[in-house]
């Protein structure tokens, strides 16, 4: 579902991703772990073009993001082709970036109908089937400041649903949230694991990713230090700069 090859982005004379390569299967839950810097929320906004990267390609199910190739050159793709491929994956951030003045069943409602022109009636159906799925159909009327912050993490996660995505992109979504807060919304990813969705999930929650996760890369410093099976990873890591950050976080 996503691959890259050799990803290399700069901000100014700050190289952060210095050569990313690595493969996410169709349904895998792929989890991404390192220190503040390491590049792992930059990466995570290249793969949906966000943030452009300098150097290598980027593919989403096939797609090379952001640009075409011809003749070896890469060409910037156009406002336009570009939110096209936006709309198949889905982004959930670390704050909820809801819109304060909408309920949480119009801030799910109104992508699909600004964007894909869905017709209001059936988006509204939509929304409440994914509230219910995210634990909060009893929540459609409140406004985001009536919700706690697992509430609004759990509708922001709906929000990106509605869209249909392909892929489901984390970036530590559980990071602003109270601890009591943060295994409700956990719950909810992984039932979408179950479901079978593509998750690409940037986190501290090493027992979620020990759990849950399929895939594990460790970064530090734009590179990938360590990949492997979570487990294995977290439980016995091969790499010195892997054994040091573990041993401050579990």
């Amino acid at each position: 579902m996503v691959k890259a090859e050799a990803v290399h982005k700069s901000f100014g004379q700050v190289e952060v991703l210095k050569g990313i390569d690595l493969e996410v299967a169709r349904g895998e839950v792929f989890c991404v772990v390192g220190p503040s810097g390491s590049g792992k929320s930059t990466f995570l906004r290249c793969i949906n073009h966000l943030e452009k990267i300098n150097a290598g390609r980027l593919y989403v199910d096939g797609t090379l993001v952001g640009y075409r190739e011809r003749g070896g050159k890469l060409y910037e793709l156009r406002d336009r082709e570009v939110a096209a491929q936006r709309r198949e994956i889905g982004m959930v951030f670390q704050r909820f970036n809801l819109f304060p003045h909408m309920t949480a069943l119009e801030n799910v409602i109104e992508a699909p109908v600004q964007v894909k022109r869905e017709s209001r009636t059936d988006a509204r159906e939509r929304a409440r089937k994914l509230l219910d799925r995210v634990g909060l159909a009893d929540k459609a009327d409140s406004y985001p400041s009536q919700l706690s912050g697992g509430q609004q993490q759990r509708v922001a996660i709906a929000r990106a649903l509605a869209m249909d995505p392909k892929l489901m992109l984390f970036d530590e979504p559980t990071s602003a949230l109270d601890p009591e807060l943060v295994g409700e919304v956990l719950d909810v990813m992984r039932g979408l694991a179950e479901d079978g969705m593509t998750m690409i999930v940037v986190t501290h929650e090493m027992g979620f990713a020990r759990e849950v996760g399929d895939s594990l890369v460790f970064m530090d410093d734009g590179v990938v230090v360590e990949s492997g099976n979570p487990r294995e990873v977290l439980g016995n890591p091969r790499h010195e700069r892997t054994k040091a950050f573990l041993s401050k976080v579990l």
